[in-house]
């Protein structure tokens, strides 16, 4: 348990510094183009979101379980996940520069942004790696220090390209610089910790191994990407760049507290592989029923804040060009307690080796996504899309949990940690609101 809270720890402090210098930073750059190029960009940014699961592969739960349980297969695990990482990365980063050229023909800016952001998809499949052993390891604090080298150069290059007034593809550069500055770093200090590249071996038993278990959650994948990325393409085709620049600052603020669940979650994975093979079925529960309730209190605690001032920090943040992102943001931010409770669940699914149902349930999400964006934005616009990411993120982490069939007692759990405020304010006890579910 100690390793687990420093492992969080180490985790929490770096998205704290990322919050501080990267996010303020980042406010600053929306400041510096205005809602019109801001939307720009982040139009690049969200296409090239949508194409991250295919190049990750689903693989960075299962790499984590595998080194687990079969530890002195390290290198091969390590080796082969490179190797299938490396050229997806390379197929996505085609398939991006073709879809440029499909969708935005006459936009020779936009091309240019969308391939450069694209980039960073080949060189993520070497820091990815090495981000899966420290996982295993609970040793995350190798991976703080080199996200926060490249977070450091990179704020300071931004802050110099705003006094210099520099164009808007300069700032999808910095994109692509920031993966290359974290690729080296995490060479640096996967050597410092011992380890050496030199070992790695790929092997096709192994990726056909790693593959099998991986391939409905690089579906799951790309349907979570949908319906948190979809709102934002669909704004920016039917409401215009600018609009699209509003609500990207809502959607940045509301998305800006998801590293708290993946961190706590990515800390505690590897305890619920062991948990699941030591513990007792009852032992096993319980300590899940725990898991759900730290991760939905977590979200209360952030949320409840976020939607009583969103107008005023919105402001603060962003400037009176985006107020109109207040109300957006007190919709949005809602979904966060279904984000950290999606997050958990999927831990449990993938420990369970369950990930045909984590494929459906966000297959879900990403259709009901699809469904609400279109009905609801040509009448609401950015508020609209709000609502249809707050409803698709519902569906697919909480609602779907109705379909698990022989695994009620989930939905259980996750119902009573959504209760989790009233249950600290009336005492009542867990296993009293399981018993009559």
């Amino acid at each position: 348990m100690r390793k687990i809270i420093a492992n969080t720890s180490w985790l929490l402090v770096d998205k704290f510094l990322s919050l501080v210098a990267g996010f303020l930073v980042g406010a600053w750059v929306a400041r510096y183009l205005g809602p019109a190029q801001y939307g720009f960009l982040n139009y690049a940014l969200a296409f090239e979101s949508l194409f991250v699961p295919i190049a990750g592969l689903g693989l960075a739960s299962i790499v984590v379980r595998e080194i687990v349980r079969a530890p002195d297969d390290k290198n091969t695990i390590l080796g082969t996940t490179f190797v299938l990482q490396f050229a997806a990365g390379l197929l996505t980063f085609m398939l991006i520069i073709g879809a440029s050229y499909l969708l935005r023909p006459d936009d020779v800016l936009m091309r240019w942004l969308m391939a450069i952001v694209a980039g960073q998809l080949v060189f993520r499949a070497f820091s990815n790696t090495v981000d899966y052993w420290f996982q295993s390891q609970i040793q995350s604090k190798y991976v703080v220090w080199s996200q926060n080298i490249a977070l450091v150069l990179i704020a300071s290059i931004k802050l110099a390209l705003i006094l210099v007034e520099a164009p808007l593809i300069a700032f999808a550069w910095v994109v692509l610089a920031q993966v290359v500055f974290l690729t080296a770093a995490a060479a640096v200090f996967y050597h410092i910790s011992g380890q050496t590249v030199k070992v790695w071996r790929a092997s096709v038993h192994y990726a056909k191994h790693l593959l099998k278990d991986s391939w409905p959650l690089i579906i799951s994948g790309l349907s979570v990407a949908i319906y948190m990325r979809i709102g934002q393409l669909m704004v920016g085709y039917m409401m215009g760049d600018e609009d699209l620049g509003i609500y990207s600052t809502a959607v940045t603020l509301s998305e800006l507290w998801y590293f708290i669940p993946m961190a706590v979650a990515t800390s505690v994975f590897p305890n619920i592989v062991r948990s699941r093979e030591s513990q007792t079925e009852q032992g096993y529960r319980k300590r899940l029923q725990t898991f759900y309730d730290v991760m939905a209190g977590i979200a209360y605690i952030i949320m409840i804040p976020c939607a009583l001032f969103a107008s005023p920090l919105i402001t603060l943040l962003y400037g009176p060009e985006y107020v109109d992102a207040g109300p957006i943001l007190t919709v949005h931010i809602w979904a966060f307690i279904f984000v950290s409770l999606g997050v958990a669940r999927g831990k449990w699914l993938i420990a369970e080796n369950m990930t045909r149902f984590s494929m459906f349930a966000t297959i879900l999400g990403a259709i009901a996504s699809i469904g609400l964006n279109c009905l609801l934005i040509p009448r609401y616009g950015g508020l609209g899309a709000a609502w249809a990411t707050l409803a698709s993120q519902a569906i697919a982490a909480y609602f779907s949990c109705v379909l698990l069939k022989g695994y009620w007692y989930v939905w259980g759990q996750l119902s009573l940690s959504l209760l989790i405020p009233f249950r600290l304010v009336l005492g009542k006890r867990d296993k009293d609101f399981l018993s009559k579910i």
